[in-house]
This record gives structure tokens, sequence and C-alpha cells, in this order.
């Protein structure tokens, strides 16, 4: 017997409206997942008696964006911090006097909408961002072709770092527990949803890494509970040489060179071939 043709509009509607909800929740979780910003900042370089300028600088759609530049004397370069989905640049202070030691100068940002820079986080605003950090970087340098630029990306910063290793001419990227893509991580996060097919954000650090050409120094921790340790060696594996790898310990957010000796090492080794030699 044939179903009543209201009846089969109403079913339709009913799993239309079923669709569009388990979409909306994805999108939610999605944007939830990756974004975790923070506004207030808690400190600034000088409670580490570190000499900074508070910078304000624009990306390439107007929005307004901050960052501190912390100049080192006699500095043999500039490290870009690409931060994680997390808090905002006065969390990674111990980071940047750890890089401020090995005679680089240090340029810590904020994403749009973290600290003080303004707008809302996407995948394209972080690129942005970042373009427009690494531009003000480059001015420091007045017409220097290829200035001696590293670019440093942790978690989330990953990909965005990597990013800017495709779109500007740096000497050298460094990755820390980066993820090969948010698909991939929405697959591992929500097994049981269709969160990997359904993602509009990408952020696909594996696609990228293959294109990069300059010197590349990639980290991550066999006890990573939050981005698998096999997705930092899958980037290793796709990037293209020169490359150099070094397995962590701790935690995703305690894992670093900050408590690895060999990971010490390797950053030592790679600031001095992309580089040269810190100055006496």
């Amino acid at each position: 017997m044939a179903w009543p043709a209201s009846l089969l509009m109403t079913r339709a509607a009913q799993a239309f409206g079923c669709l569009l909800l388990a979409l909306l929740c994805i999108r939610w979780l999605e944007r939830k997942s990756l974004y975790y910003p923070t506004r207030e900042l808690e400190a600034t370089p000088e409670l580490l008696k570190l000499r900074f300028e508070d910078i304000t600088f624009v990306a390439e759609d107007g929005v307004v964006l901050h960052g501190w530049w912390l100049p080192c004397a006699n500095a043999r370069g500039t490290v870009i911090h690409c931060h994680g989905n997390a808090g905002n640049i006065s969390h990674r202070l111990d980071l940047a006097a750890d890089l401020h030691r090995l005679g680089v100068n240090v340029f810590l940002f904020d994403y749009r909408g973290y600290g003080r820079s303004r707008g809302r986080p996407t995948e394209r605003g972080l690129y942005r961002d970042a373009r427009a950090a690494y531009e003000f970087v480059r001015a420091q340098y007045g017409d220097t072709a290829h200035p001696p630029i590293l670019v440093h990306g942790q978690s989330l910063g990953g990909p965005v770092a990597a990013q800017l290793a495709l779109d500007k001419p740096v000497r050298g990227l460094l990755l820390e527990s980066a993820f090969t893509s948010v698909p991939d991580m929405a697959r591992q996060l929500y097994p049981l949803l269709p969160a990997g097919l359904l993602c509009t954000s990408r952020y696909a650090t594996l696609d990228k890494i293959r294109h990069i050409t300059c010197p590349k120094l990639l980290a991550h921790s066999t006890q990573d509970e939050m981005i698998p340790y096999a997705q930092g060696r899958q980037l290793f594996d796709a990037a293209a040489p020169p490359k150099r790898f070094c397995a962590l310990t701790g935690g995703h957010n305690d894992a670093g060179w900050a408590s690895s000796a060999e990971y010490r090492r390797a950053l030592a080794d790679f600031l001095l071939e992309t580089l040269g030699p810190a100055a006496p």
C-alpha cells in the first residue's frame, strides 16, 4: 500500500531536520575544538626582564592585530612563533625567553580573536595573520631579499607556520606537536560521527609540507594524548629533505625542548645550519 503524500513529506522534513541538526552540531564541535582564545593578557615580557616593543599591525583584510617584538642584541635572525589554539601570547613567555637566549629576535603575535587582536578566528584569517606577522618582521631587515627568518608552529600553529613557509621565503620551519589535518583529527576525536567528511576547516599540514623546500625540524611526543604521535611521523615522512625529527616525551602541552636534551641540541644545530653562529 502506498504511503500518503503528506506522510512522505512529513518524514522527509523530519529527516532533513535531523540532518541539519547533525550538521549544526558538527559545525559547533569543530569550532569549539579548534579555537580557545583568551582575551586578557596575564603578563608581558617585562615579567622575565625581556626588552620588548608593543606592536600593532594590520592583516591583508584590514583586521588589526597585536604582537610583541623581542629584539636581541647582535641577533643572527628572527623566529616568528605561531602559537596553539588556546590562550594568547602572554602564555608563551617562557618559550620566547628560551629562544631569545639562543641569540635570535622573537616575534610573538596573536591571531585574530586572541588577546588584543581584533576579529574572529578562521582558517583563512589565521593564514593572513601569519603573513602580516612576516611582513612586519621583514620590514625590520629593510630591502634584504631573503631575510634570516624562521617560523615556528606548535599544534594548531603547525599548519599556520607551514602555510607561511609556502607563502614567504623563510630560512627554516619548526613544527611541534602538529597534526596532519582537521578531518584526520575529527575522525580521531569523534569516531562515531561523520565529522571528517563535514569539516569546513582543513588546516591540511600534510598536504602543505610536501611542497616546502626549506630545512625542517619536526618534533612530536610519543606520549601526546591529544594529537597522535603517528601523525607527527606522517608529516616527517612526507616532508622533503633537508629534515630532522625528534621524538619527545610528555603530554601535548608539556613536551618541548625545555624537557628534552636531544631536542635542545637539535634546535641549536638547526639554528646554526639555517642562521649561522650566534654572536659571541
